[in-house]
């Protein structure tokens, strides 16, 4: 142990081992960050989006150091509600009705158009429904209505308990507009559009919403302008910020990676080690089923029962740990144990009487152990590579947010395609970072535990 911790010393030698221990370390730090501000449960549910989490969310929006790269101010999402900075009056009608007038104003100072509008409504009525009317004001002062007839020939609607009035997808408003309605409430459209398309105008803008309810009755609104940034990462298809993926990917590979390496590398190790000593039919036995698994092909076997059985993570980690014990690595192990054998040590063991056990586990494993910590650390990127590799293939965990998954919504949803490139290169480069992180140690590793490699 102790020579162990002296060569272990010894990597501050190694400019490369000392940044992959920087990786690794800033790796493991996201990781417990992650649990502590995301506990397991919480990050799930917000991966699974079930209706009302990521309402507020915009769709597809690009991460906000987006703006570094950019001359414009790109939007963020505004939501103004009645609770917040919405004005709301209240008059009452002589037929014991009331009147509810709500105004929703917010400042716009962005250089682009925002993504969606949307009007989220909460009423509480007893027999009829609440009746409204939308009016939008602009900075110029022009005041128009966001309820085009023929949604009701008094230009008004009826809203259940309940409601979401999707302004951007009015096919009446965008007629009267002339263009998308999340362009046209934005724009001057009494003014020369210039060479480079539409401007929105800067200043301050109004909802302003009106409903008839009887006594009693309550009516909230909230105004939701969806940005084309967001956060710290961006989001996806289903509004989901992918900080969460991206924060819980890296403890899950972490996992995957790390006892992957353990359940696999440590038992081939010391299967090697009994296989070797005892000698006979027992490395005999060891040595064919090593030969029948080392002609599988793990990665068909995965897709095959990730196809047709469970796509479980921590069932295809067992899987591939089954399938890693008898792996190449145990013919390397087995050819080092027969020289370690003969080693004089080991005869002076026999010679005093120690068992065939205490042999392997007190003189023999740890002769090669030393050999064994390099190996384990550069074997650690391979299980996380091929945990991403069943994700993108579409073979993922479908609970679990992980950088495989991640990559692999972006390629169905075309991200490529319509230029969100953050989306699938943000998983891609940790992924990348993590195995660099690894390899770095390992190889330095290898350098100091490897005599025909050191340099001193």
């Amino acid at each position: 142990m102790k020579m162990i911790l002296r060569r272990l010393r010894e990597l501050r030698r190694y400019p490369s081992a000392v940044a992959g221990l920087v990786l690794i370390v800033v790796f493991i730090g996201l990781s417990v960050y992650a649990m502590i501000a995301l506990p397991y449960g919480h990050a799930i549910r917000l991966w699974r989006a079930p209706p009302g989490v990521w309402d507020e969310t915009p769709l597809r929006a690009a991460p906000i150091w987006f703006d570094w790269f950019t001359r414009d101010k790109l939007p963020r999402t505004i939501i103004v509600s009645t609770g917040d900075a919405g004005l709301k009056r209240v008059e009452p009608l002589e037929d014991g009705r009331s009147r509810i007038e709500i105004v929703l104003p917010f400042d716009y100072d962005y250089d682009g158009f925002p993504s969606e509008v949307q009007l989220f409504t909460q009423a509480t009525f007893e027999g009829t429904r609440t009746v409204i009317t939308v009016h939008w004001r602009t900075p110029t002062g022009e005041f128009m209505p966001l309820l085009i007839p023929p949604v009701n020939p008094r230009g008004t609607r009826s809203i259940r308990a309940t409601d979401t009035l999707y302004i951007s997808q009015d096919s009446g408003l965008r007629t009267l507009l002339g263009r998308a309605p999340e362009q046209g409430l934005f724009m001057d459209r009494t003014a020369a559009i210039g060479p480079d398309g539409p401007v929105p105008v800067k200043g301050r803008y109004e909802l302003v919403l009106v409903g008839e309810v009887l006594e009693g009755a309550d009516l909230n609104a909230k105004l939701v302008v969806f940005g084309q940034v967001h956060g710290l990462a961006g989001t996806d298809h289903r509004r989901r910020d992918l900080t969460v993926a991206l924060l819980w990917g890296a403890p899950l590979a972490l996992a995957f990676g790390i006892l992957g390496a353990i359940g696999a590398n440590l038992s081939t190790f010391v299967l090697a080690g009994i296989g070797t000593w005892f000698g006979g039919k027992v490395d005999f036995i060891f040595q064919r089923i090593t030969n029948i698994n080392m002609i599988l092909p793990l990665l068909p076997i995965l897709i095959m029962i990730g196809q047709f059985y469970n796509r479980s993570l921590w069932l295809m980690l067992g899987v591939i740990i089954v399938l890693s014990v008898f792996s190449a690595a145990m013919l390397t192990y087995r050819a080092m144990f027969l020289q370690a054998k003969e080693a004089p040590y080991i005869e002076a063991a026999q010679a005093y009487g120690a068992s065939n056990m205490r042999i392997v586990f007190r003189y023999l494993l740890p002769r090669i152990a030393p050999t064994l910590l390099p190996q384990f650390v550069l074997v650690i990127p391979s299980f996380v590579f091929l945990e991403a590799t069943l994700a993108v293939l579409g073979l993922g965990d479908p609970v679990l947010p992980t950088w495989g998954k991640i990559m692999n919504d972006a390629n169905t949803n075309g991200a490529l395609y319509m230029g969100q490139y953050y989306w699938p290169l943000q998983p891609a480069i940790l992924l990348m970072l993590m195995g660099f992180s690894f390899a770095l140690v390992g190889y330095a590793l290898d350098r100091v535990f490897n005599p025909k490699l050191r340099t001193v």
